[in-house]
């Protein structure tokens, strides 16, 4: 099922590119996460301030009618690889479609060859094991968290986000203060040590701010209280300090004027909807523009970009992958012919003036956790075609208020006959499954829950203390790399946590923002832990009191479904095993 990716090969890059890289400008990808259009002042919000942010926008070429997923992972893949979110693998936050295909280049791989350190720094969101890690994926350095957040995501269960861990690639660490600090300060840090060597840089900063949970200094957070969803908009505020902060390094370091800087969001707005959405229609999640129309605003003062201005021209976070490739004389991929439907194209006329708009195309925004046919939104110009039955005029209808399908049919059938093009050529890949390796050398210990189950919603720890998944739980789609002897540990809760299998384990102090609604199941009569991976099928005697329950088995090589379980003495099933570490036996 992977033949379709062959013919997509990184060009390396000729000596020449090598010779020249002190001389090619640096690159900073600044992208928060889920904050809408209107989270700006700059944007007209009546009580959030985001002067830094602002100062930046007035500064940029602004891309105006951008667009992204209406979700975290799916517009991180499409950064990431210049290609469309079900083209690439990551259609999903969870349920198994979280991974990028094997074999499709990353823009951090490619910068790399031609010469650049790369670094990434925040959320990552594409996978926490090999071979989907950011240092699998191009990236010399990273410092990031697991999953989609802390905190309340399935594998950051109980970390906070104030004095909680981090991953320095791929290694376990700790730090003090707040998370969005250690992001922009790691960063900084890390792009002072390329200054100082001369060696030009591609530094992508993920924050996972302004993401819930909303947990941020009594300093930001007060200014808000009473005006609105105070500790969502302290958040930004957090945000809008430190990016203030980046721009200051920039200028002290003498980095500014031969630096891209591009600012981004990863889909549109959520808390901050009901106080100002920018005039868009709903958030988040959504086919409308509030779920995918979000900010992308481009500075480079040596790159001969022109004034600061609007391009009202229709893009899409996929063109950012070629346009930095040519911005920055770097060789990109040699794509398929077959992708010409789903890569970005290069916006490097558009930035620079020499045209003012793009050859006519048309752009599908699709994501999710089972991706159908028309769940989707083409772009085509001034027209949105929603789910394939709502037609829009953004220029007449900025809010999406009035389907006019039935007064264009013309424009109707033009849609849906690209539509249908493009679905032909991916409909094959859809349930084409990424699988998690084991027995992997990079990676001999590998952890895994149940966000990454098939077909299951169960990333974040509500869905794991309500026992989502039925008696038996989802399976993981694994690839285990070598034969051999492997120990399966199966949980209910996370190794640190130290609770026992059959107990109702509470959230710590730390973790006020869990409480409220807090539903937990517990399992006292855990008495058997199941496995079943591919062929092999295996049980052991479980104590409810013990942390975990330990088999092993010899495996051979290959792709395989894995399932772990519990049940009680009658052999009547209770849970799924949330959390399994699996170790290849020496």
């Amino acid at each position: 099922m992977y033949r379709l990716l062959l013919p997509i090969i990184l060009a390396f890059a000729v000596p020449a590119l090598a010779a020249e890289s002190a001389k090619k400008p640096n690159i900073i990808i600044v992208m928060t996460d889920d904050q809408g259009l209107g989270d700006f002042s700059y944007t007209g919000n009546p009580v959030l301030k985001t002067p830094s942010l602002d100062a930046f926008a007035k500064e940029s070429v602004r891309l105006t009618d951008f667009h992204v997923c209406p979700m975290c992972s799916p517009t991180r893949g499409q950064l990431m690889t210049g290609l469309t979110a079900l083209r690439n693998g990551a259609t999903s936050v969870t349920a198994g479609r979280t991974f990028l295909r094997p074999g499709i280049p990353t823009l951090a791989e490619v910068f790399a060859t031609a010469g650049y350190k790369t670094a990434l720094f925040g959320k990552w969101h594409l996978g926490d094991s090999y071979p989907h890690r950011p240092v699998d994926k191009g990236f010399q350095e990273s410092i990031y968290h697991l999953g989609w957040g802390q905190l309340n995501s399935t594998p950051e269960f109980d970390w906070p986000l104030i004095d909680g861990r981090y991953f320095q690639s791929g290694v376990e660490k700790r730090y003090k203060g707040h998370c969005t600090d250690l992001w922009f300060e790691s960063a900084m840090a890390w792009m002072k040590e390329r200054k100082a060597s001369g060696e030009p840089f591609l530094a992508y900063i993920p924050t996972n701010a302004p993401h819930a949970p909303h947990i941020d200094l009594e300093e930001f957070i007060k200014p808000y209280q009473g005006k609105g969803p105070a500790a969502f908009f302290g958040m930004i505020a957090h945000i809008d300090r430190r990016f203030g902060d980046l721009e200051k390094f920039l200028i002290e370091q003498k980095l500014k004027d031969d630096t891209i800087v591009i600012f981004m969001t990863d889909n549109g707005g959520t808390s901050g909807v009901q106080t100002f959405n920018a005039g868009l229609r709903a958030g988040k999640t959504t086919y409308y523009d509030g779920g995918h129309r979000v900010p992308c605003w481009i500075r480079w003062p040596n790159g001969k970009l022109g004034q600061p201005r609007d391009i009202a021209t229709p893009t899409q976070n996929t063109d950012l992958f070629p346009t930095l490739c040519n911005l920055c004389g770097v060789q990109p991929p040699k794509w398929a012919a077959t992708d010409d439907l789903y890569r970005g194209v290069d916006l490097t006329s558009l930035l620079r003036g020499t045209e003012r708009q793009l050859p006519d195309r048309k752009l599908v925004v699709q994501y999710g956790q089972i991706p159908k046919k028309f769940e989707s939104c083409v772009i085509w110009q001034k027209w949105r075609l929603v789910k394939g039955e709502e037609l829009y005029d953004i220029e007449a209808d900025r809010a999406q208020t009035t389907n006019v399908a039935d007064k264009q049919p013309e424009v109707l059938q033009a849609i849906r006959d690209h539509y249908e093009a493009w679905w032909k050529g991916l409909e094959p890949l859809i349930n084409d499954f990424v699988p998690i390796s084991l027995g992997a050398k990079q990676q001999p210990v590998v952890e895994l829950n149940s966000g990454d189950w098939e077909g299951i919603y169960a990333d974040n720890t509500g869905y794991v203390r309500e026992a989502v998944g039925g008696p038996t739980g989802g399976h993981w789609n694994v690839l285990v790399e070598e034969p051999g002897d492997y120990e399966f540990t199966l949980r209910r809760w996370p190794e640190q946590t130290n609770a026992a299998l059959g107990d109702k384990y509470e959230p710590s102090a730390k973790s006020p923002a869990n409480k409220p609604k807090l539903v937990t199941k517990d399992f006292p009569t855990i008495a058997v832990a199941n496995l079943s991976i591919g062929e092999t099928k295996s049980s052991i005697k479980a104590d409810a009191k013990a942390s975990g329950a330990i088999l092993s088995v010899k495996l051979p090589a290959g792709k395989a479904q894995l399932k772990a379980w519990f049940a009680d003495a009658d052999g009547t099933d209770l849970c799924g095993a949330f959390f399994v570490t699996v170790s290849r036996m020496k």
